[in-house]
């Protein structure tokens, strides 16, 4: 089969690669759409994961059970499923309390088990789940919604609970449109992004989306005036920035990925004085399911983000090199 491969660190190639026996419990994926996360890029410098390779990427996938192990019951062939890439040992105290996602030996397809750039992946049955008609580019955005829900849960936005009046989202990329549809699907009433992009920020307006540029005068005179903010750029001087725009009582969620060694000033008499609330989020949490739920209500939005649909051939590239689009969102693998 053909697979994009990770070599060595920093070097990625299309590959013609055998496929193994079906392991016992696992299934054999046709993929039929892969998503290109930033972590994949990560990954390939061993900035993320084990660094170890060779290894095929893509944790965003979805495809047709093409094959099944002798002992697995209950997944037919031809059943169109999503993945679900995180790999938890399922033992140590944070699987114990429920926060599998924080798992201390995490694994994952496309991170440390081969993923979804290929043309078939060998995924264990209990990672599957089923999609029914859904279109496989759409489905394929389970998984980074997937790490959006966790975020909102993690912010107290879960069930019934009270949603803010207004919301901001800093980062007008993939991710943060999805935070920010997310938040307006929950009845949020008015949902801001902000972003230096004002591409980005035209698209986001498309979406029904509010819009405000980056260091702004405009989104300085909003000071203090956000029931909830959420960092969707990763940028440290962005996340030191954020108190400063939360409103008294509300709530900041640190959802973008800094570099592990950034640091930022926080003055904690702000957050007692204020009674803010400070929330992090990492990566999805055994919750696929509410991701497909989302998407399956979805009214065609989220299916906007996907602004490539590529061969392996012409996703490789974008390993490799910074998109020079400013209106490119999500590439994605998709196959026949």
């Amino acid at each position: 089969m053909r697979a994009i491969q990770f070599t060595a660190k920093g070097e990625a190639r299309l590959a013609n690669l055998t496929i193994d026996d079906i392991p016992a419990g696992h299934a054999l994926v046709k993929v039929k759409a892969s998503g290109l996360c930033h972590t994949d890029i990560d990954v390939l410098h061993a900035r993320y994961g084990d660094g170890a390779f060779p290894l095929v990427p893509g944790h965003e996938y979805a495809g047709v059970v093409d094959a099944v192990a002798a002992d697995v019951a209950g997944l037919e062939i031809g059943t169109r499923v999503a993945v679900d890439p995180n790999l938890p040992c399922g033992t140590c105290p944070s699987c114990r309390k429920g926060l599998s996602n924080l798992c201390r030996d995490l694994k994952a397809y496309g991170v440390s088990h081969n993923g979804g750039f290929a043309e078939y992946s060998l995924v264990r049955a209990d990672q599957l789940h089923g999609i029914g008609a859904m279109p496989f580019t759409v489905a394929a955005l389970a998984e980074p919604l997937a790490c959006v829900v966790n975020g909102l849960n993690s912010a107290g936005l879960r069930g019934a609970a009270p949603v803010p009046e207004e919301a901001l989202v800093i980062g007008a990329g993939p991710i943060g449109l999805l935070l920010a549809l997310s938040l307006k699907a929950k009845g949020v009433k008015s949902v801001t992004v902000a972003d230096i992009n004002e591409t980005r920020l035209a698209f986001a307006a498309d979406l029904g989306l509010g819009g405000v540029v980056s260091g702004s005068a405009e989104l300085a005179a909003r000071r203090r005036s956000f029931d909830f903010v959420a960092d969707a750029t990763g940028i440290a001087g962005v996340v030191e920035g954020l108190i400063n725009l939360v409103a008294d009582g509300g709530t900041a969620l640190l959802f973008g990925i800094c570099a592990p060694d950034a640091r930022i000033s926080i003055a904690p008499f702000e957050i007692f004085r204020r009674q803010l609330r400070l929330v992090g989020s990492h990566s999805l949490n055994r919750n696929i399911p509410d991701a497909l739920a989302i998407l399956e209500k979805d009214d065609g939005s989220m299916a906007q983000l996907v602004s490539h649909q590529l061969t392996l051939d012409e996703v490789l590239p974008f390993f490799t090199r910074k998109p020079t689009n400013p209106v490119t969102m999500k590439v994605q693998f998709v196959s026949d």
